[in-house]
């Protein structure tokens, strides 16, 4: 490496950058001056010199931190075919902190193409993924652009297995509990103050979901969050409001359903009902795609399995059921 800079910002303080990357690819990586050196089978070998000249690539664009350029080597490595400067060299938009908001694994950056191509987009998976975020940051570059004049945001008003009782305050004042994830992404994104105005102004709505019906959204940037907690008659009223010049996102994370026993998901029927429709994009997301603290991701794939092997003694169960001809189980 002849650029000392390119070199520290690949290999970190004391080569902690290298290390992370090292261990997401099953090699040994040092450095010895201004030389990477790399030991391991050639095939790890291979991966290691693709995915090290990838970042190099992406490094000479923006900055990555010690997370991203680990997240960026464990996506090269479960997707071969990808060129890391397609994936992490795409910025959506510049905060006004000067801070990058742009895709951090090939999953994101198949979403974020999805939202560009198509004008209603599901983004299904677990929390931390980056959904609602991507979704929101898409949001406002279109809105710069003027692509849109108008960004709608909605919930549902469904509390998540606790029951809150009386909220004081008027009506923003009861439905911010619900929506303050969505806020939270907008601010980050935007100056506060801006933010506040564009909310005065009703450039930016937030509102719940039951206050969607009725209406028709033209020219719009819709974001629909925490879809698994509509019913299917609250998704297909959501659906029927998008008008000419519009654009919707679903967000959603099917494991996390918080409606009563027996209500059907809105998210749910939507993934049976629609999958099929031209115009229409279902991205998903798996624990792989965790963009928050390295324990979410284990947290995440803990429950899946449990969920999982849940799911295989019912089903063998309705097999021994079903073998009784009865419905009994019989030992």
């Amino acid at each position: 490496m002849e650029d000392s800079d390119l070199l520290l910002r690949l290999t970190g303080p004391g080569g902690a950058h290298l290390r992370r990357i090292s261990s997401e690819l099953g090699v040994d990586m040092g450095l010895r001056g201004d030389t990477i050196r790399v030991e391991g089978d050639a095939e790890k070998l291979a991966l290691a010199q693709r995915v090290l000249s990838g970042l190099l690539e992406v490094l000479r664009g923006r900055h990555l931190s010690e997370h991203e350029l680990a997240r960026a080597a464990r996506s090269a490595k479960a997707h071969p075919d990808v060129d890391l400067n397609d994936v992490f060299g795409q910025v959506i938009l510049t905060t006004n902190s000067r801070r990058i908001v742009a895709p951090k694994g090939v999953a994101q950056q198949r979403y974020v193409n999805a939202i560009e191509r198509h004008d209603i987009v599901f983004g299904i998976g677990p929390a931390g993924t980056g959904k609602t975020y991507l979704a929101m940051a898409m949001a406002i570059r279109a809105l710069r652009e003027q692509r849109v004049r108008r960004i709608v945001l909605c919930r549902p008003a469904v509390e998540a297995g606790e029951h809150l009782g009386f909220l004081p305050g008027d009506l923003a004042d009861k439905v911010n509990p619900y929506l303050r994830p969505l806020y939270d992404a907008m601010e980050d994104m935007m100056d506060p103050d801006r933010a506040r105005a564009l909310i005065e102004r009703g450039t930016i709505e937030v509102a719940p979901l039951a206050f969607m019906r009725g209406r028709t959204l033209n020219d719009c940037f819709v974001i629909f969050d925490e879809a698994q907690n509509s019913t299917a008659e609250q998704m297909k009223m959501f659906l029927t409001r998008l008008g000419f010049d519009s654009k919707a996102v679903i967000t959603g994370d099917s494991t996390q359903v918080d409606l009563q026993r027996g209500r059907l998901s809105g998210l749910h029927d939507a993934e049976r009902l629609l999958e099929d429709i031209e115009g229409i994009a279902f991205r998903y997301f798996t624990d792989v795609d965790v963009v928050r603290h390295p324990l979410v991701q284990r947290i995440v794939r803990a429950y899946d399995t449990r969920d999982a092997e849940r799911q295989q003694r019912i089903e063998e169960l309705d097999a021994k059921r079903g073998a009784s001809g009865d419905g009994a189980v019989r030992d």
